[in-house]
């Protein structure tokens, strides 16, 4: 089976970052944000596997570019896959990490996934 190595571009890292202190700082439970954080890391470094059973994000640009969600909870994990020209392994690409409530569309409107992928 073939397997793909999992990362993470600047911006979701900081939306990792702002959901951990959301949840910590505002809602005052670090306990909680502690797991919540724990469970979508643990989702996405299960993207190592077979990432494309998640679907394509319904709407272009991004369907066009590959974008895949996969939701954990409330939160909507969006990634990208490619792969390595002569390596056995691909790369998933954790573009955004956003709470599921939120205008997605918008979201994205502010991300440039070519940017992103740099």
């Amino acid at each position: 089976m073939r397997q793909f190595d999992v990362t993470y571009t600047e911006r979701a890292e900081r939306d990792m970052r702002d959901i951990f202190e959301y949840i910590a700082f505002t809602l005052l439970e670090p306990v909680i944000a502690e797991k919540q954080s724990n469970r979508i890391i643990d989702a996405i470094a299960g993207l190592d596997i077979m990432p494309e059973r998640f679907r394509l994000y319904d709407k272009e640009p991004w369907r066009n570019k590959g974008l895949r969600v996969m939701p954990v909870g409330n939160y909507l994990i969006l990634y990208v896959t490619s792969e390595l020209p002569s390596k056995s392994k691909g790369i998933v690409s954790v573009i955004r990490i956003i709470y599921g409530g939120r205008d997605i569309d918008s979201e994205l409107r502010q991300t440039d996934l070519t940017e992103d992928l740099e």
